[in-house]
């Protein structure tokens, strides 16, 4: 038995069209409705949205359900004013596929990723990366921080860019890969001199 729920994807795009809503994501944090059950929308692993296991072709409405994504206790959902709608990510939700160098509101160099769809997320304290590897294969993943708990994906070719930008520096007696953003210094991991 599918007890998923059939919505109308159009008219939640309709709730959604609040002026109040940022190019950042909508005021989720700020809203408290009810759990209606789940929908039969998955974010693969690549990045791809499927709803009813076909995928979302529509650009538009794929940034329209990032933006009212939320996290809570582990488990994703669509959340606007008056529904909250359970989905499934296999990995994470955003993924990162560009990266550019800029200058934040304090005047530091600062890098920039852009995602799939189209959050700008400025790596800082707020948005820190992180590494996490792999528990069979020890393969690394990078992860930015965007909102609400919810990470990115860095793609490889984007994560090979920012590689070519990290220092090495000894960090307890041990050289360990920094990445410096916007004032800050992240720690990537030892480097590998078995190379």
């Amino acid at each position: 038995m599918n007890n998923k729920k059939s919505v109308n994807l159009d008219v939640i795009k309709e709730q959604l069209t609040a002026p109040a809503s940022s190019p950042h994501g909508a005021p989720v944090d700020q809203w408290n409705p009810g759990f209606c059950g789940e929908i039969d929308l998955l974010i693969k692993r690549n990045g791809e949205w499927l709803y009813q296991q076909s995928p979302i072709t529509r650009p538009a409405m794929v940034n329209l359900f990032a933006r009212v994504l939320w996290l809570e206790d582990g488990r994703y959902y669509l959340k606007t004013p008056v529904e909250k709608m359970g989905i499934q990510v296999e990995d994470t939700p955003f993924h990162v596929t560009q990266m550019s160098d800029v200058i934040d509101s304090e005047g530091n160099s600062a890098i920039q990723f852009t995602t799939l769809t189209g959050d700008l997320v400025t790596l800082d304290q707020a948005h820190p990366i992180r590494l996490r590897l792999d528990p069979i294969t020890s393969e690394p993943s990078p992860l930015v921080l965007v909102r609400y708990g919810m990470e990115a994906l860095i793609s490889r070719p984007v994560f090979y860019e920012l590689m070519e930008r990290a220092s090495t520096r000894l960090v307890d007696g041990q050289e360990q890969l920094i990445i410096e953003s916007a004032g800050c210094e992240f720690v990537l991991g030892a480097v590998d001199n078995n190379d």
